[in-house]
């Protein structure tokens, strides 16, 4: 929101929120019967294209910010080092608004002006007659309206909205207030009205010129530089008709330079071009692709999970826990991110962080957790762990967190410095902590880990009687702990404490009385099903404020937390422990635990 909020600085359709797509639901079904019950001539091909070009729009614009956050978090040609956060996420979360507006304006146009409809695919003269509007007013005009949006009456009330991102994103790109909107649009319809007016429009020129904005508009708010520089070396002057992402990005932190839209050319012209451009860009196309010091190994858990990747949708890897209704509606995105995942062959960075002297980085593994229970599944993804681990070693990473057994890596590979950290002790610890002051009794159901075998041990020698459904598992832990007389078998079901593993059925749940506390120690969280229970989240910590780039979470956790695993990795780094942790290997439970909270981090107590 702009420091001072003007006039129209709202969107119509705000009160909306998820439903504000149905206002293109009565254009949408009109030109679709129009089309359908005229004949010939009679048929105007322009409003039935409007919705497809409209989603054309979405995806080209989400393959830009995948494309992006992807190079941002490997560090090559990156320019600013700064973060985002929760807040700018939020704040870019309506970038498509000015997709529904171009499609309202569009659809009206059609019907109000003369000559926009019935329009031929392509006309020459009008192309260029676009291209050459374009290069002239439009680049002039826009110079101008820039540098009065920056005068200090407009730029409290519209333009610091937009200037509220300091690291750019592409979808930054299109986000302000829907007056600053308008006269965009009022500016780029030039082009198209005039070529509708003089009878030389096409739907090239018309579709074709939304999406030279949309390309140059993406690539210009990118955070990494990707013109390369024999560009300007085979053709000097294109660099005056053609700005880079590190000449707009200098707009964004200096605020007083580089104004002009995509052609540089207005800057030199007034003086307005930053001294600092030309080094910047340089600069920004030597850096190297940034080594990290501890990676965290995860893969995608359901088919959904594709968009709470960081490089996904922002919007939903910020709010896991928000249901989406559509999500159902984009079935085909689902089912084409599955195979594309079954195809790609190595992992990829998703994300990266900073804490302190620490640079952090997670990769994926594309692979779902289905596929991690199919047997002729495991010799591929163990070959995909194990190219992780060779390229951290070779990439000099201090230490590496993976939420799977790793204990084969490292035997096959004794000379290894990278240190493999499943984060199973710290696990151990949350759900040691989580655990209500005062129990004398937990009831133990999940399958057994070593995980459930040290909380189960922990807890007898502190005196907690831990119970288990089934004999088979009563006998596991008395064997693996050696604490027989605090562990029993179940009989009344009267536990009001229950921990809780992968494996808990509906059923069983519905014998725990009503109050229970359920307590996951797995990867992934019960189904809740019952109203009268608590049930808390799967054992993660909330991460400190000095933690930088956190803006998004994992699928059933909250803003700013982590999950347990993930946290082990980067204490594990800082306190300089060179032990791995991994198979059968348990770290010092109370050890890890302190370190946590010494490094800022704090235990997520609350239920979901």
């Amino acid at each position: 929101m702009a420091s001072k909020p003007g006039v129209l600085t709202d969107w119509p359709w705000t009160p909306l929120g998820s439903f504000k797509y149905v206002i293109l639901a009565p254009w949408v079904v009109h030109s679709v019967y129009s089309f359908a019950t005229r004949n010939g001539s009679e048929r105007d091909n322009v409003p039935v294209l409007i919705l497809p070009f409209l989603l054309w729009r979405a995806i080209h614009n989400q393959i830009w910010i995948s494309i992006s956050r992807h190079r941002t978090a490997k560090g090559s040609n990156r320019i600013v080092d700064k973060s985002i956060d929760f807040e700018q996420v939020d704040r870019e979360s309506n970038w498509d608004d000015q997709i529904l507006l171009n499609g309202l304006l569009f659809y009206i146009g059609n019907i109000i002006v003369p000559g926009a409809s019935h329009l031929p695919i392509w006309r020459t003269d009008g192309v260029v007659l676009t291209a050459l509007i374009h290069v002239g007013p439009v680049e002039f005009l826009y110079y101008w309206l820039h540098r009065a949006l920056h005068h200090h009456y407009l730029y409290t009330r519209y333009h610091s909205h937009h200037h509220s991102s300091i690291v750019t994103e592409p979808i930054t790109s299109v986000i302000h207030p829907f007056a600053e909107h308008m006269s965009y649009f009022l500016l780029f319809a030039i082009p198209m009205v005039t070529t509708v007016l003089t009878g030389t429009s096409s739907l090239a020129s018309m579709f074709g010129y939304i999406t030279y904005i949309d390309l140059m508009n993406n690539m210009g708010h990118c955070n990494f530089e990707l013109i390369p520089k024999w560009l300007f070396s085979i053709f000097p002057p294109l660099k005056y008709m053609m700005y880079t992402p590190s000449y707009h990005s200098l707009h964004h932190t200096q605020f007083r330079t580089n104004y002009s839209l995509f052609m540089p050319f207005y800057d030199y012209v007034y003086g307005t071009m930053d001294k600092s451009t030309d080094s910047l860009y340089e600069k920004t196309l030597e850096r190297e692709e940034e080594s990290p010091s501890v990676v965290h190994l995860t893969h995608l858990t359901t088919p959904e999970s594709i968009y709470h990747l960081p490089i996904g949708f922002a919007s939903f890897a910020s709010k896991p826990q928000k249901s989406k209704w559509y999500l159902w509606l984009m079935w085909p995105v689902t089912f084409w991110s599955m195979f594309m995942t079954c195809l790609h062959g190595r992992t990829f960075v998703v994300e990266r962080n900073a804490f302190g002297k620490l640079k952090l980085q997670s990769w994926a593994i594309p692979r779902y957790t289905i596929q991690f229970l199919f047997q002729w599944q495991r010799e591929s993804i163990s070959g995909l762990i194990e190219q992780a681990i060779i390229e951290a070693e070779t990439r000099g990473t201090k230490g590496e967190e993976i939420n799977r057994n790793g204990e084969v890596y490292i035997q096959r590979y004794p000379q290894l410095k990278v240190k493999v950290v499943d984060g199973s002790s710290l696990v151990v610890a949350v759900v040691l902590n989580s655990i209500p002051k005062g129990t004398t009794q937990v009831l133990l159901r999940g399958s057994l880990s070593k995980v459930a075998y040290s909380i189960a041990s922990a807890l007898c020698q502190r005196g907690i009687q831990v119970s288990t459904f089934y004999k088979i598992e009563y006998e596991r832990l008395k064997l693996s702990t050696g604490y027989g007389y605090d562990l029993v078998l179940s009989r009344s079901n009267a536990e009001k404490v229950w921990l809780v593993g992968d494996g808990l059925s509906e059923e069983e749940q519905q014998k725990a009385p009503k109050g229970t506390l359920f307590i996951p120690y797995s990867q992934f969280p019960p189904k809740k099903v019952r109203n009268d229970c608590l049930y808390h989240h799967t054992p993660a910590m909330v991460a400190p404020s000095s933690l930088e780039n956190l803006n998004s979470c994992e699928n059933w956790l909250p803003r700013r937390a982590m999950s347990a695993s993930r946290v082990a990795g980067i204490v594990h780094a800082l306190e300089g422990w060179n032990v791995n942790e991994c198979g059968q290997k348990m770290f010092h439970v109370e050890q890890v635990w302190e370190a946590c909270l010494k490094h800022g981090f704090r235990p997520l107590m609350t239920p979901n």
